[in-house]
């Protein structure tokens, strides 16, 4: 277990260019153990590209990124990822994904584990249904159950509530809140100001790759917050 006074997760002038596009830039960063964190920004911020760093599907182009598991031989287990991809075989029931998964993680009693997080996601009674005929709030459920099959310390999640409708959302949301209770640690990326100004701790706004504002969540209301947003985005893109 990490030390609980030392950051989870600290990125310390990160930049990410692809050629002459300034992805991510000069991003500072420290997320604690039971942290739950919003960070929004309109399409094309870089937000992705931050998630993507953070998980070490990209490599940034300068910065430093330290985590407190470092040098863990199982730091890989440590992180949960769900991004636009579901990453769940169509053909393949639910039950049978995540069994999938859960063996590919060495999961120790994979059949109890899968069933458990079905069972948590509000899934059971799909259990045997193939995923490719689950509606969209229903796959997303899964998705998440297979980014906590393995237990992660840190959960990011980027942009999950794209393609849901007000009753997926909702679920979603509790779901979340749920794992918020758990203690979990989640950094989440999105343009739904309600949703994740309601869920999380700490609120960001990323414009232009560039972290330009940052609160706590329980100082601001949604009114409030879309006014600071849209003045971010707006003086961002004056630049």
């Amino acid at each position: 277990m990490p030390d609980p006074s030392v950051p989870l997760l600290r990125l310390s002038k990160v930049t990410k260019r692809f050629g002459v596009i300034r992805a991510v830039w000069n991003v500072d960063l420290e997320v604690s153990q039971g942290d739950s964190l919003a960070i929004f920004g309109p399409n094309g911020a870089g937000k992705t590209t931050l998630l993507r760093i953070i998980a070490s599907l990209t490599q940034p182009t300068s910065g430093e990124i330290e985590f407190a598991f470092k040098g863990d031989n199982q730091s890989r287990n440590r992180v949960g990822y769900v991004s636009h991809l579901s990453l769940l075989y169509n053909e393949l029931t639910g039950f049978e994904n995540l069994l999938f998964y859960a063996r590919l993680y060495d999961i120790q009693e994979a059949h109890d584990r899968a069933a458990e997080m079905l069972a948590k996601m509000g899934l059971e009674g799909a259990r045997n249904q193939r995923t490719g005929e689950y509606s969209r709030g229903m796959k997303q459920r899964l998705t998440l159950a297979r980014a906590l099959l393995h237990e992660p310390q840190l959960l990011l999640l980027d942009e999950p509530y794209t393609g849901l409708d007000q009753h997926g959302s909702r679920l979603f949301t509790e779901v979340l809140r749920g794992l918020k209770q758990e203690g979990r640690t989640i950094l989440l990326v999105t343009h739904n100001l309600g949703e994740g100004l309601e869920l999380c701790d700490r609120v960001m706004i990323q414009n232009r790759g560039e972290l330009v504002f940052q609160a706590r969540g329980e100082h601001l209301d949604k009114s409030g917050f879309e006014k600071l947003y849209f003045q971010a985005v707006e003086e961002g893109g004056e630049r």
